[in-house]
C-alpha cells in the first residue's frame, strides 16, 4: 500500500522537506529527460525542474481547504503564456511535471518516483524506436515568377515528373506587381530528388526566389 508522509493533513519539517527534495530531485531528472530525447529550449528545461516543485508547494498551501482551492484556480485562470504555441511534446512533459508535483504535493513520495521511472522509461523508449517520426512528403512550395510569365501550365511537366500531386493554393502579386509568387502544396515522390526539382524549378523561373518547407499544419502540429 502507498501512504503519504503526511499524516492526518498535518505537516512536519521533515515531511515538507522530504517532499520538497523528491521534488526538485524528480524535476531535475524530468528536465535530463527531456533534453536527452530531443532538441530543446534551455530556459524550458529549468522550468521543467522546478515544476513539480512548485506544484507541490500549491498543493500543499491548499491542504484540503476549500476557499484556498478556489483562490488558487482563480489565480491560475489568470496565467497565460505569452510566447509561441508550445508543441504537443512540449506541452505533454508540462502534464508530466505537474503530474510528478501533484504525487509529491499530497505526500505519496513512492507514487511520485514509480512515476517519474515509468513514464521516463516509456518516453525513452518510444524515442529509441522513433515511434510516430513517419517523414511526410507534403512540402509548401513558394515560386516567385516574372510578370510576363503565364503561370498556368507552366510546371505541369515538373510537378509530373518530381511530385504525387502538386495544387496551387493561391498566387499574390509582388514587387509593385511585376512579380508573382505562386503557393502551392506539393508532396514528392522522392525527398532525395528535392534540389534536381528546386534547379529545375529554377530554369524555368528565371532563377528567381523560390522556397520549399514544411507545410504548415507540420510546422504547428500539435
Amino acid at each position: 500500500m502507498i501512504n503519504s508522509v503526511f499524516h492526518a493533513t498535518s505537516f512536519t519539517i521533515t515531511s515538507v522537506a522530504s517532499a520538497m527534495a523528491t521534488a526538485l530531485v524528480l524535476g531535475i531528472l524530468i528536465a535530463l529527460l527531456y533534453k536527452l530525447s530531443g532538441a530543446h529550449a534551455g530556459s524550458f528545461a529549468v522550468i521543467l525542474a522546478v515544476m513539480p516543485l512548485l506544484v507541490s508547494f500549491v498543493i500543499m498551501i491548499v491542504n484540503g481547504n476549500l476557499g484556498t482551492s478556489v483562490a488558487v484556480l482563480g489565480a491560475f485562470g489568470l496565467v497565460r503564456f505569452r510566447s509561441m504555441p508550445g508543441t504537443a511534446r512540449e506541452i505533454g512533459f508540462i502534464f508530466f511535471s505537474m503530474a510528478v508535483g501533484l504525487a509529491t504535493g499530497m505526500g505519496f513520495l513512492s507514487l511520485a518516483v514509480l512515476l517519474m521511472l515509468t513514464v521516463g522509461a516509456i518516453i525513452l523508449i518510444l524515442e529509441k524506436i522513433h515511434f510516430g517520426n513517419t517523414a511526410s512528403l507534403e512540402r509548401e512550395l513558394h515560386i516567385t515568377i516574372p510578370e510576363d510569365l503565364d503561370y498556368n501550365g507552366v510546371f505541369d511537366d515538373l510537378f509530373q515528373l518530381y511530385t504525387q500531386y502538386a495544387r496551387l493554393e493561391y498566387v499574390k502579386t509582388t514587387n509593385m506587381g511585376t512579380l508573382y509568387e505562386l503557393f502551392y502544396c506539393v508532396k514528392l515522390k522522392k525527398q532525395e530528388a528535392e534540389k534536381t526539382f528546386i534547379d529545375d524549378l529554377r530554369c524555368r523561373n528565371g532563377n528567381l526566389p523560390i522556397i520549399l518547407g514544411l507545410s504548415s499544419h507540420r510546422k504547428n502540429e500539435l
